[in-house]
């Protein structure tokens, strides 16, 4: 008998029983945590700015005026146009990365000189697109640069390094701004005002935000164009013009009101600038719009 023969043998241990056992989750990293906050963040921002209607104006502010509605259509018509093209653009690019790429390193693509049809449809689209949009911006264009012979109101603008002069030759008033003391334009709601500019110094440039418009004011070169204000409000104006040293102080305040609130506003100028106690206000004589003297003298004595 071997010995392994006489060994006897051990039974075997019962087999263990397998359970299940639920582990809580591992939370997230300090990496992962900032991601999603920021993801958050980003969406939140995307939904509050596009409760005013900024992204459907393309990044546009909301315009006050008749003529700023026409101009946002353009802008709008061009930016469809342009998403259009985009998407058209990027999708034949994948089209063609995903259905005509090579499959096999050994096969040859079959080799295609020209094809007329659509060499014609790439030179004709393009043609036709920029034709519409240049056609829409020429009509608003000549919108713009007609000048309006009888407005409801007129405004003389006079700009001047460093500051803004208002007239307002109807009602025989100016308001005059200095560097650190801006300038109030305040005009009626519902009304279609004519600004006639001048300038006694350099260019400039005048720019009210809102109207989605500006207009150079250039010496010796008086310049115009007339609004119809639909909203009222408190907006800010600017020089877009580099017009020298202190060029970032040309800022003035627009106010636009209801035509009670202006008759008060106009009666309380009148009687400031018959006071003389406001350098701010000053009365006007309507028959040196534009004269040299004049313009130059208001620079001048308002430095």
């Amino acid at each position: 008998m071997s010995g392994h023969a006489g060994r006897s043998r051990r039974p075997l241990a019962p087999a263990a029983s397998v359970r299940c056992v639920r582990v809580a989750a591992v939370p997230a990293g300090p990496r992962r945590r900032a991601v999603t906050r920021l993801l958050a963040l980003a969406a939140t921002a995307f939904l509050v700015t596009g409760c005013d209607g900024k992204w459907v104006r393309g990044g546009f502010p909301a315009p006050i005026t008749t003529e700023g509605d026409q101009l946002l259509g353009v802008w709008q018509g061009a930016l469809i146009t342009a998403g259009c093209v985009g998407v058209f653009v990027i999708g034949l690019i994948l089209a063609s990365a995903l259905f005509f790429r090579r499959r096999d390193p050994d096969d040859l693509p079959r080799q295609v000189r020209y094809n007329l049809p659509i060499e014609v449809l790439y030179t004709v689209v393009p043609v036709v697109i920029i034709a519409v949009l240049f056609y829409f911006t020429a009509i608003r264009e000549n919108d713009q640069d007609k000048f309006l012979s009888n407005p409801d109101m007129t405004v003389g603008v006079v700009g001047f390094q460093w500051s803004w002069q208002f007239i307002y030759p109807n009602d025989d008033i100016a308001i005059t701004g200095r560097p650190g003391q801006l300038p109030t334009l305040v005009l009626p709601v519902g009304k279609t005002v004519r600004f006639d500019e001048a300038s006694p110094d350099v260019v400039h440039a005048f720019w009210v935000i809102p109207f989605l418009f500006k207009r150079d004011v250039v010496p010796g070169h008086p310049n115009s164009f007339a609004v119809r204000l639909d909203h009222t409000g408190t907006f800010q104006g600017k020089c877009t013009e580099f017009c020298g040293l202190d060029h970032d102080r040309m800022l003035f305040t627009v106010k636009v009101m209801n035509q009670t609130d202006y008759d008060s506003w106009l009666s309380g100028a009148k009687q400031k600038a018959s006071a003389g106690d406001d350098p701010m206000y000053s009365t006007y004589d309507a028959n040196t719009l534009y004269k040299r003297d004049f313009v130059g003298e208001t620079q001048r004595s308002h430095q």
